[in-house]
């Protein structure tokens, strides 16, 4: 189907302001492919069936909206956890604030070196499983990045990898437009926790394409940075081989607009996918979730868990499928979305979605939105504890099912930190 005339106009004016880069043979031809897709596409519009609740706007214009940088003062999210960083200054890769690109059955390069080669082992997954995931829905803004970005990071885990790999994302200018691309490889038996933290950019596009091979497991922890004005499109693309584990969690607090997309096939046998979300909105705030699980191999676990806490006019949504295909027989699928919204003014909007062609499968999705419970508050408050610390405290356990998805304990309790600091910053204004 042909694109409208306005659509094809809006990307054209888009991609008239970008340059494609460079690099070797194969990535010249990934990213070619790549801007086809886009062009096929267009960007997205709000009109788009999966863009209605969410406005593109800021995230496809050719000019960035300035974001102020943040300077909150706190000790640095995963700061005290032994792991291996590897930082990027408004999406540029910095080796000064680095660690050393090594470690035992890891080996990391960066996206900029590896273009330059003819021959390297990312051929076979660059723009491979963001292609995939445009089908059934479309995804431009991932296509955009697989055409146009220039740095990021390749990692290989051939075992299991001890300290966690740190990716952590400075903003410096108030007009810095980053595109990041990363591709990770898990071979077989591998284990790899990642790390991600900070705001990136005033405006960020990332993409992360993860090949989970047999009996591999990847968990990933996400904490997205405070900077308030900052405007975000993230992808996550994988694919999960048989046995795989595939674990996500992804903190949000702060930004002014935020889409997260997470897109998952499991191809092999008992593989297990968990993908999890808590946000914390205050005033200006818009926050995405969506999420397309694929199951298409038997006896295979999904789950998707997302919390939001919404106030003073904030808006959240999600919009999140399991398709089952005809040979997933066995499939266990969960998802559910819910909003506690502390006024009248804030805003929740979901699209839970099942779609099943097995017939022996347990599947299920859920979606609520309401206010704190009146009963447990007077509980609390009946034993002598202020309202505020109250809700504070009920908030803390609306949001804990999203938090348990967090398999390390280490990590899990540094993120219900950070969540029990919002709270505290909020309540004292």
């Amino acid at each position: 189907m042909a694109l409208s005339q306005p659509k094809q106009d809006a990307t054209e004016a888009r991609l008239s302001a970008m340059t494609l880069p460079e690099g070797g043979a194969w990535l010249t031809e990934a990213r070619g492919a790549a801007l086809t897709r886009l062009r096929e596409m267009g960007l997205p519009a709000r009109r788009d069936e999966y863009w209605k609740y969410t406005r593109p706007d800021t995230l496809t214009a050719s000019e960035v909206t300035p974001a102020a940088v943040f300077d909150h003062g706190e000790s640095p999210v995963f700061g005290d956890i032994d792991r291996l960083k590897v930082v990027f200054v408004d999406g540029v890769f910095d080796p000064e604030q680095s660690d050393d690109l090594e470690g035992e059955n890891l080996t990391i390069e960066r996206l900029a070196d590896v273009a330059a080669s003819d021959i390297h082992w990312a051929k076979d997954l660059y723009g491979v499983l963001e292609a995939k995931g445009q089908d059934p829905v479309e995804r431009p803004l991932a296509a955009l990045n697989s055409a146009y970005a220039t740095d990021g990071v390749v990692i290989r885990a051939t075992g299991k990898v001890s300290r966690p790999v740190s990716l952590i994302y400075h903003h410096q200018s108030e007009t810095s437009d980053a595109i990041l691309h990363h591709v990770i490889k898990l071979d077989e038996g591998a284990d790899l926790t990642l790390l991600e933290n900070g705001p990136a950019a005033a405006r960020f596009n990332k993409v992360m394409e993860v090949d989970v091979a047999d009996n591999a497991g990847f968990h990933h922890v996400r904490a997205q940075g405070r900077d308030h004005e900052r405007r975000a499109a993230t992808f996550m693309f994988g694919r999960l081989g048989t046995e795989s584990t595939f674990k996500s969690f992804t903190l949000t607090v702060n930004g002014v607009m935020t889409r997260n997309e997470c897109v998952l096939e499991l191809t092999g046998d008992d593989a297990i996918a968990h993908v999890a979300g808590a946000a914390l909105g205050d005033g200006d705030f818009h926050h995405d979730d969506t999420v397309f699980i694929t199951h298409d191999a038997v006896n295979c676990e999904s789950r998707q868990v997302f919390k939001k806490v919404l106030r003073n006019g904030a808006t959240g949504v999600f919009q999140g499928k399991i398709l089952v295909q005809p040979d997933a027989q066995k499939t266990d699928g969960y998802q559910i979305s819910q909003s506690l919204l502390l006024d009248d003014d804030s805003q929740f909007y979901a699209k839970p979605e099942l779609e099943i062609y097995a017939d022996d499968v347990a599947c299920s999705h859920g979606s609520t939105t309401g206010a704190i419970d009146e009963e447990g508050l007077f509980y609390l408050r009946a034993r002598g504890v202020p309202k505020d610390i109250a809700t504070d405290l009920m908030t803390l356990a609306f949001l804990a099912e999203a938090v348990e998805e967090i398999e390390s304990e280490e990590l899990a309790d540094e993120i219900t930190s950070r969540l029990e600091g919002w709270l505290v910053r909020r309540r004292q204004g």
